[in-house]
């Protein structure tokens, strides 16, 4: 059995459920996910059995939880323990040492910069650097290590066990948006949050039509829904404003294809932001939809230069946001920017070839003469 390990990540989470431990039950390992959420969530998603179990809120909580879910871990009989934050990495070396499992890393941000936000610049490099030795010694105790996107991999410094498995679109059906003349409906899939963006997408909504429209689907993560609120009343843009919260991700698709343009509107100055590869991005593609993003994002960007999928802007000018939705209102041009932006999603940028990539590692993780500190053949 393989064993999904998270501190953090939701019972139905799209890369660790969906996307990850879908392929490899589609490969034909039983697979269950272990996280936090409520005891009547789903037994099973995409094949992959759910296991929940409840734990005091934030970080503190996550911390004291440690020791319980090392155990848990252990106790699963998994040959292989699959953890997708650093205290899960750390619940499943722990529990490794007592089964004798293999544990894979798998790595969704840049971790170093957490700490960046919270701490005087000074202090900064010095967190960096005690947070990479942790990176690295991590990796050292794992057999495999899975980043989520490019400039990740040199915090662990394991190249040979190392391998990445990217956030592409799943092949879902879903039919793209056909685009007509009239009002704009802009969208906002996933967390949302003030370093998101929503100061500057207010401000931009403003300086847009009366009766252009936005829709937010998802949470907002970081306590300021009230001063959203709050700023979007001021402004007078209240009832132009859909909050339809978090959506199962088929449903939220289908409502992301009911609008006009995607927006991804990550700030400068944070480096998660900068390496970012978010699934919104690739949800809009396949939804056929222009997407406006950040041109400081290296990812991000070189997928739009690439697909020529929308419009990349200064995220922190609401003028430029406004101008670059003002140049979209031509229905031919958001489908013909819509049209590649699906396309690449359905080919270059699509999730089986990393699915099989991820299936491969584990294919030979699980043969019991491979050495744990040795890289797979052909990875």
């Amino acid at each position: 059995m393989i064993l999904m390990l998270s501190a953090a990540h939701p019972p139905d989470d799209i890369r660790v459920v969906r996307k990850e431990a879908a392929a490899l039950a589609e490969a034909g390992w039983p697979v269950c996910h272990l996280a936090p959420g409520p005891a009547d969530a789903p037994a099973r998603v995409a094949g992959v059995a759910i296991e929940t179990y409840r734990r005091p809120p934030g970080w503190r909580g996550r911390l004291l939880n440690l020791p319980r879910l090392a155990r848990r871990a252990a106790a699963s009989g998994a040959r292989i323990l699959h953890a997708s934050e650093p205290d899960a990495w750390l619940a499943a070396i722990w529990a490794a040492r007592r089964s004798g499992a293999r544990v894979v890393l798998d790595v969704h941000e840049h971790y170093p910069s957490r700490l960046d936000s919270r701490l005087p610049r000074p202090l900064r490099p010095l967190a960096r650097a005690a947070l990479r030795l942790g990176c690295r010694l991590a990796a050292r105790a794992a057999d495999a290590v899975v980043v989520a996107k490019d400039g990740l991999a040199e915090d662990f410094a394991a190249p040979r066990r190392t391998i990445a498995v990217r956030n592409y679109a799943l092949p879902v059906a879903l039919a793209p948006r056909e685009h007509r003349p009239g009002p704009l409906t802009l969208v906002h899939a996933g967390a949302m949050t003030r370093s998101r963006g929503w100061p500057q997408l207010l401000a931009a909504l403003a300086l847009l039509p009366a009766d252009t429209r936005l829709r937010l689907i998802g949470r907002f993560t970081d306590g300021t829904e009230a001063a959203f609120l709050a700023e979007a009343s001021r402004l007078g843009l209240a009832h132009r404003i859909e909050c339809l919260g978090w959506r199962p991700h088929a449903e939220a698709l289908a409502l992301m294809a009911e609008a006009d343009i995607a927006l991804v509107l990550f700030q400068p100055g944070e480096t998660n932001h900068q390496l970012a590869l978010p699934h919104k991005l690739f949800d809009a593609m396949l939804a056929g939809l222009p997407v406006i993003a950040p041109s400081f994002a290296t990812e991000v960007a070189a997928i739009l230069r690439e697909s020529g999928c929308g419009r990349l802007v200064e995220t922190a000018d609401p003028l430029a946001i406004a101008s670059a939705v003002r140049d979209l209102a031509c229905p031919e041009r958001r489908a013909r920017l819509g049209a590649a932006g699906r396309l690449a999603a359905t080919t270059r940028y699509a999730w089986p070839p990393e699915a099989a990539r991820l299936v491969t590692l584990y294919r030979a993780l699980a043969r019991p003469s491979v050495d744990s500190q040795a890289a797979p053949a052909g990875l």
